[in-house]
C-alpha cells in the first residue's frame, strides 16, 4: 500500500535560490539510504543575480552528495582541489566520509544565462564507510544506462533497477532514477529493493483512481507494486534501497553516532575541515543553535 505522501516544504538555500525540501519529513526521516532531498528551480538566471544564489563553501561528514541538473549548469570546487563544472544529466557524487567542504557557484557563461534545475540528495553512508577517505566522481551521461519505451524515457543514475546496473560507485544497495512519461504511459516501481519511492518534479499522475501533482513523493511499503500513470508529460526522480539503521543529522553533518556529529561541528568551527584550495576567502559559518541551553548543546536529530 502507499506509506505516506510527502509534500516538498519551502526553503531558502541562497539568497534568491529557493528550494522545494522534501526528504527528511516528520514523519518519513528517510527512504532506504537517502535521507535529504531538495529540488531547487526552475529559476532565471542572469549575470547580476546569480552571485547571490552561490552557495558559498560548507562542509559535510557521513554522507554522500549527489547532484543531478535538468537545467543549467554550476562550478563546484571542494577541499580535495576538485574543480568541476556540472552540467545536466550527469551524476557528481561527493562521498563526505570522514569530511570535506565544497561550493557551488554560479559563474560560467552557461550558467549566466537561461534557466537553471537540480535535484540534490544525500546518501547516508553504512557505519562501516562513514569515516571514509573523501572523493568526487563527475559521470558523463553517456556512462548511465538508458532504457525506452513507447511513451517511456528512463536514465538510472545509481544502483540497479530494472535488471540494469550503473557504473556510478555507491556504498549500499540503492536505486536512483530519472523517468519521463509521455501522457498516457504506465510504469511501475523496480522491485529489487525494500524501500521505495518517487517524487514528481512536473506533470501528474494517477494510481488506483487517485492524482498526485508536482512537489508530491510518495513513498510505499514493501511488497506493493504500483503501477503509474501520467496524466500528461511527467519528469519523476524515484529513489530507495536498504535502511541502513538510525542516523543523525544536524545542519550538513549525518552520522549513526550523537557524539561525531559534536566532534564536526567543532571541527568546522576551529578550521580542522579544509576549505577548496581555490575558493577559500569566505564561508558558511556553523549556524547558531537556537535551542541550546547555557552552557550544553542539544543533541542532533534523529533519524531512522
Amino acid at each position: 500500500m502507499l506509506d505516506i505522501v510527502i509534500e516538498a516544504r519551502k526553503a531558502a538555500l541562497a539568497t534568491g535560490l529557493d528550494v522545494r525540501r522534501i526528504l527528511p519529513f516528520r514523519m518519513r526521516r528517510m527512504v532506504g539510504p537517502f535521507i535529504f532531498m531538495d529540488h531547487a528551480g526552475p529559476v532565471e538566471m542572469a549575470p547580476a543575480t546569480a552571485p547571490s544564489m552561490d552557495v558559498l563553501p560548507h562542509p559535510h561528514i557521513g554522507l554522500s552528495t549527489v547532484s543531478y541538473l535538468f537545467d543549467g549548469q554550476m562550478m563546484h570546487r571542494d577541499s580535495l582541489g576538485v574543480e568541476q563544472i556540472i552540467r545536466p544529466g550527469e551524476v557528481n557524487w561527493m562521498t563526505a566520509g570522514s569530511g570535506i567542504s565544497h561550493s557551488e557557484r554560479f559563474e560560467e557563461p552557461g550558467a549566466l544565462a537561461g534557466s537553471m534545475e537540480l535535484l540534490q540528495t544525500w546518501v547516508a553512508l553504512p557505519e562501516k564507510d562513514e569515516e571514509a577517505a573523501p572523493s568526487f566522481d563527475n559521470y558523463k551521461p553517456e556512462q548511465l544506462p538508458v532504457f525506452t519505451d513507447t511513451g517511456v524515457w528512463m536514465r538510472l543514475i545509481a544502483g540497479n533497477a530494472y535488471g540494469l546496473n550503473s557504473a556510478v560507485k555507491t556504498h549500499s544497495p540503492l536505486f536512483y532514477l530519472h523517468v519521463e512519461l509521455e501522457a498516457g504511459a504506465v510504469f511501475g516501481l523496480p522491485k529489487e529493493h525494500s524501500e521505495r519511492g518517487f517524487y514528481i518534479v512536473k506533470g501528474s499522475v494517477e494510481m488506483a483512481g487517485r492524482f498526485y501533482s508536482a512537489g508530491q513523493m510518495l513513498v510505499f511499503t514493501k511488497g506493493v507494486d504500483p503501477l503509474i500513470r501520467a496524466m500528461e508529460k511527467t519528469s519523476l526522480m524515484m529513489l530507495g534501497g536498504e535502511p541502513l539503521g538510525e542516523r543523525f543529522i544536524w545542519w550538513n553533518f549525518v552520522s549513526s553516532r550523537k557524539e561525531r556529529i559534536e566532534q564536526a561541528k567543532a571541527d568546522w568551527k576551529e578550521g580542522r575541515i579544509l576549505l577548496p584550495p581555490t575558493d577559500n576567502h569566505e564561508f558558511v559559518p556553523l549556524p547558531e543553535d537556537k535551542s541550546k541551553s547555557a552552557g550544553s548543546a542539544p543533541p542532533p536529530e534523529l533519524l531512522s
